[in-house]
């Protein structure tokens, strides 16, 4: 439980105390109306909620721990001492002192004092450890929290440095195709490959970035591998973006894209490829055919990290089927970015 709830919750059982023990007395009770019983009604009230933080800050933070029995026993004698404490010096010290009277008979023994106050002072301090456990829990479930927070974005940084290397090594061998057929298309390959990877460098470092980016980032890469196929004209790509200011973790989509090409047979085929972002919601088609005896589009590093991606930052916010038949593999993702 949070500081906040944890104050309001002292602020409501003060409150119903106060109106309890001084208020509802003094107005609803018969006799009760007289100097002296409203003086010990304050003093017990004063009593209890000075005991009460005492203990709440102080004797169980010092001395209760969970795991050992008599630190329990220890922190409630140590609260009921305090309580008949500071109820002595309120009622037995104080008062006769001021007002001429006291609570108890002055023949009345210390010991008898403490043990009659057990009763009195045990809802005080209850209370006091309840308050104190429920922040105490609520503190370490936020400590908790945050070490997942930390622990999840250790692991896309490490995801993201995976897929990056993989992704270059893929297109690296595409050029040095290019370059060892002396190909004119090897500069503007290289030159292509340069813009990639200063996107790439840039944004890997950020959790979000426009969708736009992440799409300017898939037609980078078609275009790259355009230059390697004979029939460039048959990649279909369809985009319609609505809403400019939709984030989305980068190098997402890239690992589909990339391996559609690597598996994909473009020997007289293309592929398809749609993305819109109707009501907020991206929505990413991807079918390309099949290499005889590819291996099952499931495999490889990129893919099997945006699935950990996904886990991570789009918890029951995204659907990802990926699926094949003999001569087609497709892939259908939906994220909500709202």
């Amino acid at each position: 439980m949070k500081k906040k709830q944890i104050i309001w919750l002292q602020i409501i059982y003060w409150s119903l105390n106060f109106f309890g023990t001084v208020i509802t007395p003094l107005y609803f009770l018969d006799r009760e109306d007289d100097l002296q019983s409203t003086v010990l009604r304050i003093t017990f009230f004063l009593s209890g909620i000075i005991t009460f933080y005492i203990c709440y800050l102080i004797i169980i933070p010092k001395v209760f721990r969970q795991e050992k029995v008599y630190t329990v026993i220890l922190s409630f004698f140590l609260s009921i001492l305090c309580f008949a404490t500071v109820r002595y010096l309120m009622e037995e010290v104080l008062l006769p002192v001021t007002f001429g009277f006291r609570n108890y008979n002055e023949e009345t023994g210390l010991l008898y004092y403490f043990f009659d106050n057990i009763y009195y002072g045990c809802i005080n301090v209850f209370i006091a450890g309840i308050m104190w456990l429920l922040e105490k829990f609520g503190v370490i479930e936020t400590e908790r929290q945050k070490l997942e927070q930390e622990r999840n974005e250790a692991k896309i940084q490490a995801l993201k440095t995976q897929i990056n290397p993989h992704f270059i090594f893929n297109t690296l061998n595409n050029i040095y195709s290019l370059v060892y057929q002396n190909s004119e298309k090897a500069l503007p390959a290289i030159e292509e490959l340069s813009q990639l990877l200063r996107y790439s460098t840039k944004d890997l470092e950020k959790n979000f970035i426009p969708l736009e980016k992440e799409i300017g980032y898939l037609e980078s890469l078609i275009e790259l591998e355009k230059l390697r196929i004979k029939n460039p004209e048959l990649l279909m790509i369809e985009k319609k973006i609505n809403h400019s200011n939709l984030n989305i973790s980068p190098m997402l989509l890239v690992p589909f894209v990339e391996n559609a090409f690597k598996h994909g047979d473009f020997s007289g085929k293309g592929f398809t490829m749609k993305i819109s972002d109707d009501n907020q919601t991206l929505n990413f088609h991807l079918q390309n055919f099949k290499k005889q005896r590819s291996k099952d589009s499931l495999s490889g590093i990129g893919i099997g990290n945006v699935k950990k991606r996904l886990e991570i930052l789009y918890p029951k916010r995204h659907e990802l089927n990926i699926s094949e038949t003999e001569a087609e593999f497709s892939v259908d993702l939906k994220i909500d970015l709202k």
